[in-house]
């Protein structure tokens, strides 16, 4: 018989059966090309379809087709049968679901926006193993939103003047130091260096002034390197890893998550190249789904930005937070990490925006602060708590100077 036509792949009265990942793109089609026809063929290359007729014998096919089932403006949405996936696999998902189609001449762009994932996916895969917990389970922030830093400059810095910066930044009443996503293992600052000096510094300063605290280590290298590097974490008594979780792929993550659950460790994903993704709104693939991923795949913390108070590209950070610490059949919510610019002056405006079930990660806006990086935390920390107590930070800034020096030098402006 003749195989598979496009036509077979859209049917605008279908409705998705429970069991099917539904998927929503933006499509710009090709000139010469109709919605539906291009619709058609989206469903048709990221299933079982092909440019060419076929002769199949019906007894030896699976059906295993996707639809294009809803066509609204440049929106189309394609339901995939479960079956069409392998257990577990983000990687074979995602050469599905976002794989050849972003290259298709049919459309001369596509957009995959957001996933709806059935249980029978989604059972496959971990999930966070603490989630939103660690600002409780590990760590001591209670009900506000756990505070971060990153040395600045975020490379260059030397193992012991790194050590130095984390210790005045816990003491000033952060609760995690963090790498930034390009520091790993270079000979500047060398990776287990780096780890047990500031562990060591950490348990000091938990010691002096009776908060738990850790340390964000950034893991990121070749996937049998990051377990070695997970596994020393674990010897040297820390209690996170950090993954750059785009750059090292998703299998490395799968992996890297089965080894931290060994050890009872949180991980933090950074995003760096999400951009290469997201950052235009007709071609990629949206921050919203990257999480999405990052959270099946089993991360706790995952950065989503700043709701457009930081230096970066504004993005639907709410819609993209209120996905984390929504219900997913089950999994545990993910701690949304907002970072990027941030400084004591917009703190009350990202909890107004974002709740307090969050990170807040600062950086120059920490160590940038005219009296030094212990001062800089503690601005941080007395915007956060003044913001908790519906003080306005001018108010509160009458009671602490680090927070008033902060507001003399940023404001409430916004960096670029």
């Amino acid at each position: 018989m003749t195989g598979i036509e496009y036509d077979d792949f859209l049917d605008l009265e279908y409705e998705p059966a429970s069991t099917d990942l539904v998927c929503t793109f933006t499509i710009d089609p090709a000139t010469d090309m109709s919605m539906e026809a291009a619709a058609s063929r989206v469903a048709s290359e990221s299933s079982n379809g092909t440019w060419a007729a076929l002769h199949v014998d019906e007894a030896e096919l699976t059906d295993l087709g996707a639809v294009a089932c809803g066509i609204d403006g440049s929106r189309v949405t394609v339901a995939y049968p479960a079956d069409l996936f392998e257990t577990g696999s983000m990687p074979q998902i995602l050469s599905c679901i976002a794989g050849n189609i972003m290259g298709m001449k049919a459309v001369d762009s596509i957009r995959l926006e957001d996933c709806t994932w059935p249980a029978s996916i989604v059972d496959g895969f971990p999930g966070p193993q603490f989630g939103t917990s660690v600002a409780n389970e590990l760590l001591d922030a209670g009900e506000r939103p756990v505070l971060a830093t990153v040395p600045k400059p975020k490379v260059g810095l030397s193992t012991s003047a790194h050590v130095d910066v984390g210790e005045a930044a816990w003491r000033g009443g952060i609760d995690l130091l963090k790498d930034d996503e390009n520091l790993t293992d270079q000979a500047f600052n060398p990776f287990e260096d780096r780890l047990a000096e500031s562990l060591a510094a950490r348990d000091r300063v938990q010691e002096d002034v009776g908060e738990r605290k850790d340390y964000l280590v950034n893991v990121t290298a070749e996937t049998n390197k990051m377990l070695e590097r997970v596994d020393l974490v674990a010897e040297h008594g820390g209690g996170f890893v950090m993954i750059d979780v785009i750059t090292c792929g998703w299998s490395a993550v799968q992996t890297v998550r089965e080894r931290c659950a060994d050890h009872g460790l949180a991980i933090h994903a950074h995003r760096a190249m999400h951009a290469a993704f997201d950052r235009t709104d007709h071609h990629g693939v949206s921050m919203r789904v990257i999480a999405q991923i990052a959270r099946l795949c089993g991360v706790d913390h995952i950065h989503t930005g700043t709701a457009g108070l930081g230096k970066l590209e504004n993005e639907d950070t709410p819609g993209i937070n209120a996905w984390l610490h929504g219900e997913c059949h089950g999994l545990q919510p993910v701690l949304p990490v907002a970072s990027g610019g941030l400084h004591p002056g917009v703190v009350d405006q990202l909890i107004d925006a974002l709740g307090t079930d969050i990170c807040i990660q600062a950086g120059g806006g920490i160590h940038g602060h005219p009296d030094g990086t212990h001062a800089g935390a503690k601005a941080l920390r007395q915007a956060t708590e003044a913001s908790l107590e519906g003080v306005s930070l001018e108010a509160d800034a009458e009671e602490h100077e680090e927070l008033a020096t902060a507001l003399e030098k940023w404001g409430a402006e916004t960096p670029r």
